[in-house]
Parts: C-alpha cells; structure tokens; sequence
C-alpha cells in the first residue's frame, strides 16, 4: 500500500507498533521525504495525533489476524480489533479525514459453499472473525452517528511478496514454502480439494486507493480475484511431496467471492493471475528461509486448541 500511495505522489503518513510488520518493508524508501513512520499502538492513539493532521485518507489495516490464537487470546484480538479500530477512527474524526477505508475480513461470513456477495448473511465462526465484523460495524457507527465518510473492504485470501514468515500456524503458502526450501512433503488440509480466492496484495492495494477516492460513501466491497483456485493446485505449483493431514472443523471448503459489486461501482478488477503470482514469489522463496518449519505433528500441536472449541460448533465435521 506504502509503494502504491507514494508512486501517486502521496506523502504518506504510516502507523505500525511494529508486533507483525517489520521495518524492512519500508526501508527502499528511507530516503524519500514524502514518508513518514511512528512507531504506535492504536490502542494508545490520541485523537489529535499529528500524523492525521491535514489528512485526505486513512487507510486502517492496523490489527491482528490468525485463527488459533484468536481462540486461545480472544480479549487480545478484541483489544486490538475492535477498540483499536476506534481509537484510529476517533483520529479520523477528530481531523476530517475525506475518507476512511477500512480493511475487514471475509472470514465474516463463515463456512461459505458458494460464490459470496456482500449481503451473503454473518456466521462468524471465532473471535478473529469477530473481532474484524465488530470493527467494520464501528466503521459503519461512526459513519452513521458522526458523518465520517467510510468505505469497508472484505478482504478474501490475499497474498504476496513480504507475508508474514513468522508467528503462528497460518496462511497455507508461506507454509508450503519453507517445507519445499527444507525439502519436506506439503502438508494438505484433507484431500486438497478445498479452494481460496486468491488475490494479489498489489491488487487488494489497488482496491483500497479507488475506495477511497470514489464519491461512494457506506459501502463494502468484497475483493478477491473471482477465480477460486484448489490447494492442490496450489502444491502443484510450487511442487514436492504431498502428505494429509485431518480436516478442521470450522474451516470453509470454499471461499469465493462475488466481485460484481466492485467492478461496476469502482471500475476495479485484479491483474495477477494467480499462476504468474506465485511464479514470482517462487523466485523469492529463500525470504522463507527463516519462517518455522510446519510438520504433521507440529501442526497438530498447534491446532489443538482449534479442534477443542471448533468441534463443539461443527460437529459433523
């Protein structure tokens, strides 16, 4: 988003207490005024931060994901989610900001079978879902009570260059990574058959500038490429062994979104196809090199809480 914003000439005001990002991402720009960076929690933000001052937009991706802890630590996840979500939109207010954007989850809407809108009904299946659903509500509270102009973005499985290579069990493809750098099988969830939206994180970036400068105001706007892709396939791309691992309740077998919505009303669609996206990231693949190794038994270690609580919801699963 950072690249994105200062190839438009914007100067760029970011906010990161530093917990999941890293200032390696931002450091080809160090020499460039138009970047500034403090280090802050949001949960600790004053509303006449300076960093707002004569602010055109705010850009909230500030929080925390992964489902596993989220289970284990729900009070953190709130904290972080919710009530730091409105100490940035306190911010937003306090300097009249032209437009809040704010990247929810689509985790929202639960165990999905089929293509996804917008209006597709909530089933937030744990606290991480939640704790995204309730900052995207306060989004919409603030936009209803104080006039703030916002727009919300459910992000689908977005990927790239610079993910995370550290902390919890998570996203499927900086796990496969590491186990092909350290020639171990691919852990498949099940038979592999399960698909995700896969979507480019230059593309999800892309999504956030035309939300925000768009006369639409209220919106939400599901993003992701329209063209679910099967985990299988996924390991085909990066290749090795293939090994099962169970199923876990709780989990949708496909994710899908709808993207009609967005197209029409912003003139957005992706440009990466998933296939030359992961190319690319395959020629990177030694940044994995210090991410934790995922074995079968790993996993399942990390996951126990998941299938203690997850079960008791799902359990047909």
């Amino acid at each position: 988003m950072v690249d994105l914003l200062l190839s438009k000439n914007f100067t760029v005001h970011v906010i990161d207490n530093l917990s999941v990002g890293h200032m390696k991402n931002l450091m080809h720009h160090r020499n460039n005024p138009k970047l500034k960076f403090e280090k802050i929690d949001i949960c600790k933000l004053k509303p006449n931060n300076k960093l707002f001052k004569n602010t055109n937009y705010v850009f909230h991706f500030a929080g925390i994901g992964d489902v596993v802890p989220s289970i284990e630590n729900p009070l953190k996840y709130m904290m972080a989610n919710v009530y730091g979500t409105v100490q940035v939109l306190e911010a937003a207010r306090y300097s009249k900001v032209k437009k809040f954007v704010y990247a929810a989850s689509a985790s929202c809407y639960g165990l999905t079978k089929t293509c996804t809108k917008e209006n597709f009904p909530i089933n937030l299946e744990h606290p991480y879902a939640l704790s995204k659903y309730l900052g995207e509500k306060s989004v919409f509270h603030w936009h209803k009570v104080y006039n703030l102009p916002v727009n919300s973005i459910r992000i689908f499985n977005a990927y790239g260059p610079r993910a995370r290579t550290t902390g919890a069990y998570g996203a499927v493809i900086g796990v496969f990574f590491k186990q092909k750098i350290e020639n171990k099988p691919l852990t498949i969830v099940g038979d592999g058959k399960q698909s995700r939206d896969f979507v480019h994180v230059t593309d999800v970036a892309e999504s956030f500038i035309a939300a925000a400068k768009t006369s639409y105001i209220g919106r939400i706007y599901n993003v992701g490429s329209g063209n679910p892709q099967i985990v299988n396939y996924l390991a085909e791309l990066i290749g090795g062994k293939k090994i099962s691992i169970p199923d876990r309740p709780g989990e949708p077998k496909h994710s899908w979104a709808d993207i009609r919505k967005i197209k029409r009303e912003l003139k957005w669609k992706p440009k990466i196809k998933f296939k030359n996206g992961i190319a690319k990231m395959l020629e990177e693949i030694y940044k994995w090199k210090d991410a934790p190794l995922w074995t079968p038994k790993k996993i399942k270690k990390a996951t126990k809480t998941w299938f203690n609580y997850m079960s008791k919801q799902n359990p047909n699963v």
